[in-house]
């Protein structure tokens, strides 16, 4: 079950990251290739999982698993929230820094030392890696959700303040969604660090990354076309 729940994941993850990037291509929105990257961070993640829940772990398998989903998954995200609220050029100097943190925390990953890894079940972080790692894990994704959820209570605020904006309602209830799916992804890491629940964290992911993607299409709606001079004449 958990290796068909990794594959379930891979698959929706993999659908979903093509779609944005082809959106992407079309409209060269920043907050698209923010969320392109995320998803296609987590398809490889989810990717792993299946191949390490199925044939057995081994340390590169963990490491960038680990690396993918556990510390760079959140951050891209949030740079794709950052990029829809306050504009391309706030994103783009987020987007460097987001840069130098991927590369520092791939230099982290594949060279600190580890445990070793063996059998299907899930191996938790705390039981492999040392303190950086898991550092890396807890800025990446605790920073990733905190700017996630302010993303949501900074467009909450703004559709208050002009409740006519279909724009604003769609922005708020997008970012909202985004932030849902998060939770819910880090909900089944807590579990099956706590309790490793394998089937309840894979669950997580399909359901988790669901959610981000409902968001990602709520964000994509069309916006109420403005009619024309010729047809407010006519």
């Amino acid at each position: 079950m958990v290796t068909g729940l990794a594959f379930l994941a891979t698959a929706v993850a993999s659908l979903f990251a093509e779609s944005a990037l082809v959106r992407w291509t079309q409209r060269r929105s920043p907050h698209l290739s923010a969320w392109a990257v995320a998803l296609a961070l987590f398809a490889l993640a989810s990717a792993l999982l299946a191949l390490g829940t199925s044939n057995g772990w081994g340390p590169g398998t963990f490491r960038v698993f680990y690396l993918f989903g556990a510390v760079l998954t959140v951050p891209w995200l949030a740079l794709g929230s950052v990029a829809l609220l306050l504009g391309p050029d706030v994103a783009r100097r987020a987007r460097w820094f987001l840069v130098f943190f991927s590369g520092l925390a791939a230099g982290v990953l594949l060279s600190a030392p580890m445990d070793a890894v063996r059998g299907t079940a899930i191996p938790v972080g705390k039981d492999v890696f040392n303190a950086g790692p898991r550092a890396l894990a807890a800025i990446g994704s605790g920073v990733g959700a905190v700017v996630i959820i302010a993303g949501v209570v900074l467009s909450a605020v703004r559709f208050a303040r002009d409740r006519r904006s279909t724009d604003g309602a769609r922005l708020a209830a997008a970012n909202a969604l985004v932030a849902l799916g998060t939770l819910v992804l880090s909900g089944g890491g807590l579990v099956q660090g706590i309790v490793g629940h394998d089937e309840a964290f894979t669950l997580t992911l399909a359901i988790g990354i669901g959610v981000i993607y409902a968001g990602f299409l709520v964000a994509e709606g069309r916006r109420t076309r403005q009619p024309s001079g010729a047809e407010l004449t006519a």
